[in-house]
């Protein structure tokens, strides 16, 4: 799950806007924001910790397009509809309680064209969900798949609104 594999998953443009679920340690946070440029990267997490941690990361290295929300990604997501152009989540999905919930408030906020980054890794996670299974609740909240990245075992799966 390489930062350059994430990179051609996403296809960015610069000047985006996008969501990075459960950011973690801010593993990837700081190349979002580097490659959208002018653009923004708003990251969510249940645990402040995580966003406290990722956002003192950010700041250290003068990075300026980062905000954070504190929030439950299988609840209501804190964004109008239609208002992110790219979601991102890595290693995070499976540990979403209700990822079928999660998966439409997702498309909700997706503008149309949006997309859709799952990246997930066999090795290590009890939570890991197959291409084949992930792609039919993915297109069962109404979204489609158009490729992946990476060997099926750890794969970036992308996918449009």
């Amino acid at each position: 799950l390489t930062r350059d594999r994430l990179r051609q998953a996403l296809a960015l443009s610069g000047g985006e806007r996008v969501l990075e679920i459960g950011p973690g340690t801010g593993y990837y946070t700081q190349e979002l924001a580097l490659w959208v440029r002018e653009g923004t990267v708003e990251i969510l997490d249940i645990q402040s910790e995580m966003l406290d941690h990722t956002m003192r990361k950010v700041k250290a290295l003068g990075i300026t397009n980062v905000s954070a929300r504190l929030a439950d990604a299988g609840l209501e997501l804190p964004y109008p509809d239609q208002s992110i152009d790219a979601a991102v989540m890595v290693t995070v999905f499976g540990e979403i309680p209700d990822g079928d919930a999660a998966l439409k408030e997702i498309r909700r906020v997706l503008k149309p064209g949006g997309r859709l980054v799952i990246g997930s890794i066999a090795i290590g996670d009890p939570h890991f969900e197959g291409l084949s299974s992930l792609r039919q609740r993915v297109e069962r909240a109404g979204m489609y798949p158009v490729g992946s990245v990476g060997p099926p075992f750890a794969y970036f799966a992308n996918f449009r609104k």
